[in-house]
C-alpha cells in the first residue's frame, strides 16, 4: 500500500470516527426522579441541540444505585443521586469525573452548596436542587398549629393516617434525632435504639411512598407524616391544602445533583445537558414546576417574590442550621438495612 492510499484510508477512518462521535452526541439517556424536570425544558434542549433525550424514572436512590451497580455504570448518561450517594457511587467506580471546563454556567451556582464532604471540589457532581424532608399536614383535617415535633407523628389518633417516605436513612433520621444522636451515626447501639424508638411509629403507618408522596395526601389515604417540601408545593398547586412544618428537633436536608455514570456512552451530550440546566432561566422554570430550592443564584433572582420568599421552598438559615444533611455511613448501611427490614416486616 503506497503512502497516498494509506493517507486516504487514515482520513476515511478519522472521518468515520468523527461521524460516529457526532451521531452518538444526538442521544442522551437520562435516569431521574419522576416529575423532576419540566417536559418543555427537555423539549427545548432537543430543539436547540438536536439531542434526543430518553427519560427513565426511579423512585428511590436505592433503586437507582442498584441498577447502576448491576450495569457497572453503563446504560445511562446522566443520573441525579442525592447527597451521600455521590460519595458511595464514586467510591464504587460508578461515576466519572466531570470536565467543568465545558460547563460555562457552573459559575451560577451558590458556593455554599459546593465542595461538600460527599464530593470535594465537585469532581463528580453538579447540584440541581436542594430541599428538605419535614412534616406534611392535611390542614383540612388537622390543625397545623398543633404539630411542632417529630414526636407528634407518634400520637395514637394518627394511626392509619400516617405516611413515611420509603427511605431507610430518612426514617431512621427521625429515630436518631429524637434520641439526640447524629443522623450519620455508625454506632450499632445508636441505630438499634433508633429502631426501638421507631417501632410504634411504623406500626401506625398507613403507607410508605418515595415516588410521589403528595398523592396519598391528596387521595385521603394519609393526613400527616413525612414529605418533601417540593411535594407540598405541587400538592397545593393541584388543589390540596397541605401545610409544611419544620419540626423543632430539625428537618432532614439533602442535595440532588447531576452526575455522569462511569460508562456513559454520550458524555459530550451529558455535559451539554448539565450546562443547559444551569442557565438561570431554566433553573427558574424548574423551581416553578417542582417547588424545590435551586442552587442557581441568578436563577433564584428571576423568581417571583412569592416563591423567592417562600420558607417552604427556601428555608431560612436558622432552620437549615437546626437540621442535618446526610453523609455516607459506609459499611454501617448494612446495619440500617437490617433494622429497616425488621421495621417493615413488623419484627
Amino acid at each position: 500500500m503506497n503512502k497516498e492510499i494509506r493517507r486516504g484510508a487514515l482520513a476515511l477512518m478519522l472521518g468515520l470516527s468523527a461521524f460516529a462521535a457526532q451521531a452518538q452526541d444526538k442521544e442522551l439517556n437520562l435516569y431521574v426522579w419522576s416529575e423532576y424536570i419540566p417536559d418543555d425544558v427537555i423539549e427545548n434542549f432537543t430543539k436547540e441541540t438536536g439531542i434526543e433525550v430518553n427519560v427513565t424514572n426511579y423512585e428511590s436512590n436505592e433503586a437507582m444505585f442498584a441498577k447502576l451497580k448491576l450495569t457497572n455504570g453503563a446504560g445511562y448518561d446522566v443520573v441525579v443521586p442525592s447527597t451521600y450517594y455521590i460519595s458511595v457511587m464514586s467510591k464504587d467506580g460508578l461515576l466519572q469525573k466531570i470536565d467543568k471546563s465545558k460547563l460555562d454556567n457552573f459559575k451560577n451556582l451558590d458556593p455554599a452548596l459546593l465542595n461538600k464532604p460527599y464530593d470535594p471540589n465537585n469532581q463528580y457532581s453538579v447540584p440541581y436542587f436542594w430541599g428538605s424532608t419535614a412534616i406534611g399536614v392535611n390542614a383540612d383535617e388537622i390543625d397545623p398549629k398543633t404539630i411542632t415535633s417529630w414526636k407528634d407523628l407518634f400520637k395514637p389518633e394518627y394511626k392509619g393516617r400516617l405516611l413515611l417516605t420509603d427511605d431507610v436513612r430518612e426514617v431512621f433520621q427521625i429515630g436518631l434525632t429524637l434520641n439526640g444522636f447524629s443522623a450519620n451515626t455508625t454506632d450499632p447501639k445508636e441505630i438499634e435504639k433508633a429502631y426501638e424508638t421507631l417501632k410504634p411509629l411504623v406500626a401506625n403507618t398507613q403507607v410508605f411512598n418515595s415516588d410521589a408522596p403528595r398523592l396519598p395526601y391528596l387521595s385521603g389515604d394519609a393526613d400527616i407524616g413525612m414529605i418533601w417540601n417540593g411535594e407540598v408545593y405541587m400538592a397545593n398547586k393541584e388543589g390540596g391544602n397541605l401545610a409544611y412544618v419544620y419540626p423543632k428537633e430539625g428537618a432532614i436536608f439533602w442535595v440532588d445533583s447531576f452526575a455522569i455514570p462511569s460508562h456513559a456512552e454520550h458524555t459530550e451530550a451529558a455535559l451539554k445537558f448539565i450546562n443547559y440546566m444551569m442557565r438561570p432561566e431554566v433553573a427558574k422554570e424548574c423551581v416553578e414546576y417542582v417547588g424545590y430550592a435551586t442552587p442557581n443564584l441568578p436563577g433564584k433572582a428571576l423568581l417571583p417574590d412569592a416563591l423567592k420568599n417562600s420558607k417552604v421552598i427556601f428555608p431560612d438559615k436558622a432552620t437549615v442550621d437546626k437540621g442535618q444533611f446526610q453523609t455516607d455511613v459506609g459499611d454501617a448501611i448494612g446495619i440500617y438495612e437490617k433494622y429497616w427490614t425488621k421495621l417493615k416486616t413488623g419484627h
